[in-house]
């Protein structure tokens, strides 16, 4: 029998792949490539370092943190302008990131929920990494779903996915 915590994280995977995912999906389906680099100043974000980012922080805190996975993380260079990646490249790293993600959360026992593992500089248990790394996913995906809006001027019609 599953408990609670496992059921969590099995649905944390199943946002990560079917929700947040086609969202940003269809975001970048509606915004111009010129676009994934703009951003509204100099301290802000674009959606190109907004997905690298998604990616090397899935990365860090559920498939490295939580799984097996080796931790190879260059933050830097995650909201670094100096390499322009096209969409098809962002969505494709980003879109195995998140299944192999939602893997390793559906495959997590209570053992490992339970256990603190030590990720970037914190302690924290399995199951507060694996809800940190959704909530900050799905908050980045509102920025995604902003700059979107923003640049398009058009809805984003996700009730149509």
């Amino acid at each position: 029998m599953k408990t609670i915590a496992q059921l969590f994280v099995r649905t944390a995977a199943v946002r990560l792949e079917h929700d947040y995912l086609p969202k940003v999906m269809r975001c970048l389906e509606l915004l111009p490539e010129e676009d994934l680099w703009w951003r509204p100043h100099e301290g802000t974000n674009g959606v190109g370092q907004i997905l690298r980012h998604l990616e090397g922080n899935l990365r860090q805190w559920v498939i490295c943190g939580l799984g097996a996975g080796d931790d190879r993380r260059d933050r830097d260079h995650e909201f670094s302008g100096s390499t322009r990646e096209t969409r098809d490249e962002l969505l494709s790293r980003l879109s195995v990131t998140v299944r192999e993600a939602a893997q390793v959360l559906r495959e997590l026992d209570e053992a490992t929920l339970q256990r603190r593992h030590r990720i970037q500089v914190y302690w924290t248990t399995g199951l507060d990494a694996a809800f940190h790394a959704v909530e900050h996913f799905s908050g980045h995906v509102g920025q995604v779903i902003w700059i979107t809006k923003l640049r398009t001027g058009r809805p984003v019609d996700f009730y149509s996915l």
